[in-house]
């Protein structure tokens, strides 16, 4: 395994907003290869609990936008408040044109894939770490397989403010819990950067909290 080349995937898929390329059809063959790859993804007791829905239909994709755009616009509006002057911050504002951005265009997006999981959450912390960690290790599968193919994703959870709305949209059945939707394009650069991360020896620990990991 060519570890420089799975440790750059790894360290430069990013979450793509605005460099979404919003007039590239994606090619259904090259979903269901990423689909296939997130179906390797470690599962819980091997339940394969998932359930993937993927939105091409303009009008199915308006309808959903609806919802995404009245939370997403709202979210945004209370964190430009909270954020005060540190707003005109060059990384602050950054993430909020990046998020206006996504919200102002979601509907044009070519593709949304949600990620479903069979069953409900509980409200206790170890089933309910259980439950997601059903699907999340799918979804970056998902993610990964995406960005090594030219195309880019984020992991959005504001429609799920309004997640029986979403639900009747899209045909879900009770008993089955949606955990975000993710806006898939293929990107208009090449290539990403690492992102600036805190440094390891700040938030990783041995043995004990608080003590240095070391070398």
């Amino acid at each position: 395994m060519d570890t420089a080349i799975t440790d750059h995937l790894l360290s430069t898929t990013r979450s793509v907003r605005r460099k979404l390329d919003l007039d590239r059809p994606v090619e259904a063959d090259v979903l269901r290869e990423c689909l296939q790859l997130a179906l390797q993804a470690p599962t819980p007791g091997n339940a394969q609990a998932w359930r993937w829905l993927v939105v091409r239909d303009q009008g199915v994709k308006d309808r959903l936008a609806t919802l995404f755009r009245r939370v997403g616009t709202a979210y945004l509006e209370a964190a430009i408040e909270s954020a005060g002057d540190t707003v005109k911050q060059l990384p602050v504002a950054r993430a909020i044109a990046s998020g206006k951005h996504l919200i102002d265009v979601i509907d044009r997006v070519p593709v949304y894939v949600i990620p479903c999981l069979q069953g409900r959450p509980h409200g206790d912390n170890a089933l309910d770490s259980a439950f997601y960690g059903g699907i999340f290790p799918a979804v970056w599968n998902f993610q990964l397989a995406l960005r090594s193919r030219g195309l880019g994703s984020t992991l959005t959870t504001y429609h799920l403010q309004h997640e029986a709305e979403a639900a009747e949209i899209l045909g879900i059945p009770e008993g089955y819990t949606q955990v975000g939707l993710l806006p898939v394009a293929y990107t208009t650069v090449s290539d990403f950067a690492p992102a600036r991360r805190i440094p390891l020896d700040e938030v990783a620990y041995l043995d004990g909290w608080g003590h240095a990991l070391g070398d």
